[in-house]
């Protein structure tokens, strides 16, 4: 018997992971492709007139199994991989997409979803149901349903082709992150780096049984490495080796990959009638149109690059006067900016640290959303953990009732990717008059205990924390009836939000006396560094708006164009980054091939989104501080306006009703002391 294609017998039919053997998941894959294939066959072949509960509802209920495992069998992919889960990754993505691509160009299926979505005007349907009906007849016209059966066939063979080379992408720019060590056996390297860096660098070193020190590309280990060590040149050689991943003319290398993905996705956008990826991608998003993103990114990038270039002439004086650098270059540029900051407002992460716990944190993430929305957290061993690491707990509202299950994964290993996300192992829906809980995941890779101190999380990792977290409550507290339209199933440019607007609070007094406590002494974080972090919260913020634009635009230049014409994927790059770059350009270096975001994530035309709903969260947060931040009032409007109604209405609709207007941008400008 097959644990993957068996009822759960678990507690809250939470994921048996310690019942899970590798060999499990092929046939799994096989058995639950196979039944999904049988339940779209009795849709298409019901012999009743097509109704929206027997074609379209049926349809967005079909498939469970199968969700649920590639859920399982990916979160942990990325989470905790090997080398024989990457082989089955290979094995299982083409099968899964030949799979979706037998539904989207299902004929028969698409005529019978026609059928009810030309019955829309009388068929009396709630707004949850209207965009249910919407997205489903959108799903198939928008792929490929309407094509002639060649145009058909062409993009069964791209969509396999994709999922296979996004695979390879994500996989070879793991292995460059794991393939690099900076092995230090000199003392006097390791001058200006904090201890608790020192130590992690040891114990690394210890765990490979070499003398010495090991810094890595892992952010835990990369960052303090290039925002505090004195030495430049190995400044200089760890950031050239973070900026080449996969752009080293070897087995690993993403250039050819990169550019047959852009390439793949023009052919599929032109197949299916649009102009380029782009504007395929935003027809469903609220920016609409590449015009109106390039317009957005424009707008900004003309406020904020003033600002930009006069931080940056600030930064180059201070450099020039401390240590007679005339130029500085990439390597320069966290470790001077930590310094200046520290000068003008006489703070540095290392101060901080010690108010930051992880545990501690992570409490306080559970206390706002307690005083926000009456959730509590609770530690629980009953349910199954893929990892030691990870930490598992119930979710329960005000009226003891299960509001989800979350797990916490927070600490970087060898077989997890880096970065941070959110992700779920179960969605929420409700189904038989039963409302299905989710299960809500957040991975993050921060600075893991050492044998002599715990977790202390620097002030970014405290923002991390509270992001991420804030795509969980999205997550946990959904509540639709259909899983397509549940949780972050959002537009692509509203998903971020919830998790944007978390990261106020860690900016508060009033929150952070909450949970800033010092891990040995118990002290709530004094007053005079509170300030300090909200003053110091908006520096250098033209410097970091114009690298989030850059972003952005690399992203259209890619998906707005026609990627065909690219030759050099350096030479394009850097055309991209022209009106954005702040640092000369480093020759071994290139971005494109290892920005996963949009060669491997779900980001492609859609980078934009982050400043997007920087703009939606400002605004929503100017409302929480006009009332007060924990005002019941408002963050009840939130609840049920925005975190629990997932995709079932229009994000500017949801937007309005949340907040009595849309969104303004002078709220964001104002924060980030560009106006």
């Amino acid at each position: 018997m097959n644990i993957l294609t068996s009822t759960y017998t678990t507690k809250y039919n939470a994921a048996p992971f310690s019942q899970i053997q590798m060999s499990d998941y092929q046939p799994a894959f096989e058995t639950t492709i196979a039944a999904a294939r049988a339940e779209i066959d009795a849709i298409t072949h019901n012999p009743a007139k097509p109704t929206f509960e027997n074609t379209i509802e049926a349809l967005d209920f079909s498939g469970q199994t199968l969700d649920r495992l590639s859920s399982i069998f990916f979160n942990l992919n990325s989470a905790e991989t090997c080398d024989e889960m990457q082989k089955i990754a290979q094995e299982v993505s083409p099968l899964l997409t030949a799979f979706s691509n037998d539904v989207s160009l299902n004929e028969a299926l698409f005529l019978r979803v026609k059928v009810v979505y030309d019955q829309r005007n009388d068929l009396s349907l709630s707004p949850e149901q209207a965009t249910l009906l919407d997205k489903k007849y959108k799903s198939f016209a928008r792929n490929g349903a309407l094509l002639s059966e060649d145009k058909k066939t062409r993009l069964r063979e791209i969509d396999t082709e994709l999922a296979k080379l996004k695979l390879t992408f994500g996989e070879n720019v793991l292995a460059e992150t794991n393939n690099y060590q900076l092995h230090i056996t000199n003392e006097a390297n390791l001058k200006g780096l904090p201890e608790g860096a020192i130590e992690m660098a040891r114990t690394l070193a210890e765990s490979k049984e070499k003398e010495g020190w090991i810094f890595t590309l892992d952010f835990p280990s990369y960052l303090p490495f290039v925002t505090y060590a004195d030495n430049r040149e190995l400044r200089k050689e760890i950031t050239i080796a973070a900026g080449k991943k996969a752009f080293q003319n070897n087995g690993f290398d993403n250039q050819k990959i990169t550019l047959q993905i852009a390439k793949l996705r023009y052919e599929r956008a032109n197949l299916l009638g649009y102009e380029t990826h782009a504007h395929f991608v935003l027809e469903e998003r609220m920016a609409q149109n590449p015009n109106q993103v390039k317009t957005f990114l424009n707008d900004l990038l003309a406020k904020a690059k003033p600002a930009a270039e006069k931080e940056l002439a600030q930064l180059t004086a201070f450099a020039k006067e401390l240590d007679r650098i005339d130029q500085l270059e990439k390597w320069d540029g966290p470790y001077y900016s930590e310094k200046l900051k520290q000068k003008l407002f006489n703070l540095d992460d290392e101060l901080l640290k010690p108010y930051f716990k992880l545990e501690n944190v992570l409490n306080g993430a559970f206390t706002v959303a307690n005083k926000l929305f009456g959730l509590t957290f609770k530690e629980i061993s009953t349910i199954d953990k893929y990892h030691a690491d990870v930490q598992t707990f119930e979710v329960i509202d005000e009226k003891n009732e299960l509001v989800a299950l979350f797990y916490a994964d927070f600490f970087p290993r060898k077989g997890k990717r880096n970065g941070a996300w959110m992700t779920s192992f179960k969605p929420q829906y409700i189904q038989n008059g039963v409302n299905e809980r989710p299960h809500i995941s957040n991975v993050c890779n921060f600075t893991p205990p050492t044998p002599t101190k715990p977790s202390l999380l620097t002030f970014n990792e405290v923002t991390t924390l509270f992001h991420e977290f804030g795509h969980g409550l999205h997550g946990m507290l959904a509540n639709t009836t259909y899983p397509s339209l549940s949780g972050t199933s959002v537009y692509w440019d509203f998903v971020e939000l919830p998790s944007q607007m978390m990261e106020n609070w860690c900016y508060e007094p009033e929150a952070l006396a909450l949970f800033a406590k010092h891990y040995e002494t118990g002290e709530i974080i004094p007053q005079e560094f509170v300030e300090k972090i909200k003053e110091s919260a908006s520096f250098l913020e033209g410097m970091a708006t114009l690298r989030q634009l850059s972003f952005g635009l690399l992203d259209m230049a890619f998906h707005s164009n026609n990627p065909t014409e690219i030759m050099d994927i350096k030479a394009f790059e850097k055309a991209a980054f022209e009106g954005t770059s702040l640092y000369p350009d480093v020759a071994e270096n290139c971005m494109s091939v290892s920005f996963s975001h949009i060669f491997q994530g779900g980001y492609s035309s859609g980078y934009y989104s982050y400043k997007w709903a920087e703009v939606l969260d400002a605004d929503a947060f100017a409302y929480f501080q006009e009332k007060g931040i924990f005002n019941n009032d408002v963050a009840g409007k939130f609840k049920d306006n925005i975190l629990s109604k997932g995709g079932t209405e229009h994000p500017m609709t949801l937007y309005k009703r949340f907040r009595g207007q849309e969104p303004k941008p002078e709220a964001l400008l104002k924060r980030a002391g560009l106006i």
